[in-house]
């Protein structure tokens, strides 16, 4: 199984507010969509309730310590208690993609094989940074650079990251 990673960030690292995203990128939702679609998605709780609903297409996997959390099953959702549980229940696929949040990002840095990151050309605030890709471990092997239009206000690079 290939475990990848995908996450948008700012130039000093940010990715979310108030368990909110930082700005709104309508090519960066369509790349992910793109490159997500069809693969099991793994998740914090925080991310999921921060989306508000499941992602079409898409295996919803969410983490939580809520033993009670989606106990009504209102969402088609698989509730897992840790990311290894996560990895092991979906050891028949292909590839599964960490989406968030922080917490998640740190916790699979170290068994992540590919990094997806959409780099938003902006210094902001923010309550949830992540660690910045250690280039010792990670090559870049794909970079594609987009300026701001009527649509997107920021200019933002997409980049791939595989494991040396």
């Amino acid at each position: 199984m290939i475990v990848s990673s995908i996450v948008a960030t700012s130039l000093n690292h940010a990715i979310g507010k108030d368990n909110q995203l930082l700005w709104h990128l309508p090519a960066d939702l369509k790349f992910f969509k793109a490159t997500t679609m069809g693969c099991p998605v793994i998740m914090g709780r925080k991310t999921f309730q921060s989306i508000g609903r499941t992602l079409p297409g898409r295996k919803n996997v969410v983490i939580t310590r809520d033993k009670t959390f989606n106990s009504d099953n209102q969402f088609d959702i698989l509730v897992v208690g840790s990311l290894d549980e996560a990895l092991v229940k979906l050891h028949a696929e292909k590839e599964v993609f960490i989406i968030g949040g922080g917490e998640i990002y740190q916790q699979s840095m170290d068994i992540v094989d590919t990094i997806y990151l959409t780099l938003v050309n902006i210094m902001i605030d923010a309550d949830v940074y992540i660690s910045e890709i250690d280039k010792s471990k990670f090559d870049l092997v794909w970079e594609e650079k987009h300026l701001a239009d009527e649509k997107n206000k920021f200019d933002y690079t997409f980049q791939k990251f595989e494991r040396k």
